[in-house]
């Protein structure tokens, strides 16, 4: 082995098999080995992070940049800048909420032309699925997005219309011949339309009023539905931002058959419950809804059996006047959370209460989504080879969530004022700091990953 340029030593390493003392050799940007705490050659680089934990950065598989067209909303500069600051090292970005969205050649351009020179941390993409695209496909995929995102149900924006199942018969055989994924918004709108219906002189200002307007029976259809689909075409699915725990069996049966299906879940609905948000908190509106305190608790028992693979924090901030915040109409205030800085800290909090540890943090906010996107060569784990992105960690120290620490554009999230546990001192991208405690490295080193 060549001599490291850096050496980063704890006595609480994670690696995907232990936490244990180690020194994490680094050189050229790589994990070139992982020894004994004090196997460390004279006159190395050598930072001692004491009893901290060292850690793989987190790769966040599901943010929503809207970079450009809706940069007001968020920003490449913005986002990877409050990425690293609560442990990401790697995101990737959602194909739609800007304009024009991944679902073209043109379109996937424009993106990386507009991510060039302002990520702070590393950057791939998805591309969209959206009717009568399918001739894309294989372009975007060749120009290096890293799979497929599809609604089932109106995305919110008309840029971005959703798909139906004859649109998916068209896609998916294509996606299945391509080897790559399709990430499916899983929510159809006849349950949602019904609900409407009934719901016509109910308090808009009140969260039951929203939560009854998006019923567990959108999501439960659009589940079963997909995975037929993924029985019969082949296609590689992923279930994005699970929330009703009616449809768990269901998964449960279909990944047992071998169906090639991933779920994912995300901090808010792990953390919150619906019992618990206030009317008129728009702020805590996201698509499909936090539900109540006894989902929550099946969905961590669905992460600890396998059945959901992954946390992802599906950061999706707008404008403040976007949120209505004055009138508080929770049927008309755009539906997505903030959390992007503290998907970290929030699970962290959860998990201790639950008696999980670093190492289901890593499986599941590192390798898993990692894999998802097809990073998992060199991104995800502590491992010989894989670039040296880690993140020291104090998951001993608590802070309070309060906007003067908050790096994404705008400070609204459902965090705010609560107290987490766990503090990220310090992050690590290619075994360049590009973060420690609140500051920032000058230059912007993040890359932009496509194939």
């Amino acid at each position: 082995m060549d001599e490291p340029n850096l050496i980063i030593r704890s006595r609480r390493v994670v690696t995907p098999e232990t936490v244990v003392p180690a020194a994490v050799h680094i050189r050229k940007g790589r994990i070139a080995a992982i020894s004994g705490w004090d196997e460390v050659p004279a006159q190395t680089l050598l930072l001692d992070a004491g009893n901290a934990v060292v850690m793989s950065g987190l790769v966040d598989a599901h943010v929503h940049v809207n970079e450009p067209g809706r940069t007001e909303w968020e920003g490449f500069a913005t986002a990877t800048r409050a990425a690293c600051a609560g442990g990401v090292t790697t995101l990737v970005d959602m194909p739609l909420n800007s304009i024009p969205p991944t679902t073209t050649l043109d379109g996937f351009a424009q993106k990386l032309a507009a991510a060039n020179g302002k990520c702070s941390i590393d950057v791939a993409f998805w591309g969209g699925v959206i009717p009568g695209n399918t001739s894309e496909l294989k372009l975007l995929l060749d120009a290096g997005v890293r799979g497929f995102k599809c609604f089932l149900v109106h995305s919110g924006v008309d840029e971005f219309p959703n798909v139906t199942e004859a649109n998916l018969r068209e896609a998916m055989p294509e996606l299945a011949r391509l080897n790559t994924v399709l990430l499916v918004h899983a929510e159809v709108p006849e349950p949602i339309e019904n609900a409407a219906a009934q719901l016509k002189n109910s308090d808009p200002k009140s969260y039951r009023t929203f939560l009854e307007s998006r019923p567990r029976a959108a999501e439960n259809e659009a589940v079963a539905l997909m995975i037929r689909l993924c029985r019969e075409t082949g296609a590689r699915v992923h279930i994005v931002h699970h929330s009703s725990a009616d449809v768990l069996p269901l998964l449960k049966t279909a990944k047992a058959e071998g169906l090639p299906l991933t779920v994912e879940t995300c901090p808010h609905y792990l953390t919150f419950a619906a019992e618990e948000i206030p009317d008129g908190a728009t702020h805590f509106k996201c698509c499909p809804p936090v539900r109540e305190r006894g989902n929550r608790e099946k969905l961590w028992e669905a992460l600890a059996d396998g059945v959901i693979d992954m946390i992802v924090s599906d950061h999706s901030p707008c404008t403040p006047a976007l949120k209505l915040a004055e009138t508080g109409d929770f049927l008309e205030a755009w539906g997505g959370i903030a959390a992007l800085q503290f998907s970290l800290p929030a699970i962290w909090t959860q998990m201790q209460k639950r008696g999980f540890g670093l190492r289901e943090l890593t499986r599941w906010m590192s390798a898993a989504p990692a894999k998802l996107a097809g990073l998992d060569q060199r991104k995800g784990r502590l491992a010989v080879g894989f670039d040296a992105d880690l993140v020291i960690f104090q998951p001993e120290k608590e802070f309070k969530v309060v906007p003067e620490i908050i790096h994404f554009r705008h400070k609204i999230t459902p965090y705010s004022g609560m107290n987490l546990r766990g503090v990220v001192e310090a992050a690590y991208l290619r075994g360049v700091k590009i973060y420690e405690q609140g500051i920032f490295a000058e230059n912007a080193t993040g890359r932009l990953l496509t194939k």
